[in-house]
């Protein structure tokens, strides 16, 4: 046997695969189903209905869906370069504490200027966190998914500490809160009585925006050089260091806007376990999108519906709610197995034959 890359994989295969794996994974995790003693049909109707049922469960999904595009298109983007950015977690906290420390009455200002502050220096607090590591990248030759990835404790171990500190709630009875964002700093709702806010606008706009920029800008296009062969990109006079760094920028500003949604858009005041794993479960959504901009909403949807349904399944019929982790661990590594058979081939090479003298 031997393998070898394909030319060029069909649009069908590109397409196909991230759908392919998503249908395989909700197959294999009727195993587990049928092991825990639920109906097969029975579990799967109710992860529907905790999905579809309701205006509720609808509104419950894209809420969920919210924070996973921005941290998706995080990774989506920094991917593509090759810039390997393992940090959104980290990233998305510190949106969250700029937007608290800007929106919990450090500025008293008109919701039209304090909701754009909040944004601004979310982004640019979660910006920050990328933007070292690729400094040590790009500098001194580092790896990033090693800072990265520790950056995030390190983060976490700052956030418990400003949470017994600077950003301590004086009325939070000890508990380790931060103040609530003033009203007038809330990002709006989109229904009433729902949890749904417009976060979800800015997350489908960012979308939008880095579809385009990739495939119609100058600056896609370096990007996307950089990502192909860094080597030829710079023989070509594209400056691959300052290319990274405004990838880095961009994604940490992602990652950061992500807390920001949640902080401000969701819950009002900040804590230690405000994300549930959103930096890492961006990543299998960027992979399981093909690191498509588009493609990361619709595979956002999908991973949230899968979470969403399987609470709903999981109060509904006994069932634990870590099938979901299960489906999306499932996903990824279909994604990644069928990533493999779409760049190259397996051939049968007929053995050689010996020749008698």
């Amino acid at each position: 046997m031997r393998i070898e890359p394909r030319q060029a994989p069909s649009a069908l295969m590109t397409l196909g695969i991230p759908v392919l794996s998503a249908v395989i994974a909700l197959a294999l995790a009727a195993i587990p189903l049928a092991f825990a003693g639920a109906g097969i049909a029975a579990a799967y109707g109710e992860m529907f209905k905790g999905v579809f049922g309701s205006t509720f469960a609808i509104s419950e999904t894209l809420t969920r869906a919210t924070p996973l595009v921005f941290t998706g298109l995080a990774a989506a983007l920094a991917f593509r370069a090759r810039l390997w950015n393992i940090g959104a977690e980290g990233q998305l906290y510190l949106g969250a504490m700029a937007a608290v420390a800007i929106g919990a009455g450090a500025v008293d200002a008109p919701g039209y200027i304090l909701v754009p502050m909040i944004v601004l220096f979310g982004c640019a607090a979660g910006a920050a966190g990328m933007a070292v590591p690729t400094v040590l990248k790009t500098r001194f030759g580092a790896d990033e998914v090693v800072t990265t990835l520790l950056l995030n404790f390190v983060i976490l171990i700052f956030l418990q500490m400003m949470l017994e500190g600077p950003l301590k709630d004086p009325m939070g009875l000890g508990w380790p809160q931060s103040p609530p964002i003033l009203d007038q700093g809330m990002l709006p709702p989109l229904m009433d009585r729902m949890r749904v806010h417009s976060g979800l606008i800015i997350a489908l706009v960012a979308a939008g925006v880095a579809q385009f920029m990739l495939a119609r800008s100058v600056w896609g296009f370096k990007l996307r050089a950089v990502g192909e062969n860094a080597a030829a990109a710079r023989h070509a006079g594209i400056g691959v260091n300052r290319t990274l760094m405004s990838v880095a920028i961009v994604s940490g500003g992602l990652a950061g806007m992500a807390g920001v949604s949640e902080v401000a858009g969701l819950k009002g005041y900040l804590t230690a376990d405000l994300s549930p794993g959103f930096g890492y479960t961006g990543i299998v959504v960027a992979m399981l999108a093909g690191l498509s901009p588009v493609g990361v909403v619709i595979s956002a949807l999908f991973i949230a519906g899968v979470f969403v349904g399987a609470d709903s399944m999981s109060r509904a019929m006994g069932v634990s709610s870590y099938l979901a982790d299960l489906v999306v661990s499932m996903a990824l590594l279909c994604v990644l197995i069928g990533g493999f058979f779409a760049r190259y081939r397996i051939l049968r090479v007929a053995p050689a034959r010996s020749e008698g003298v």
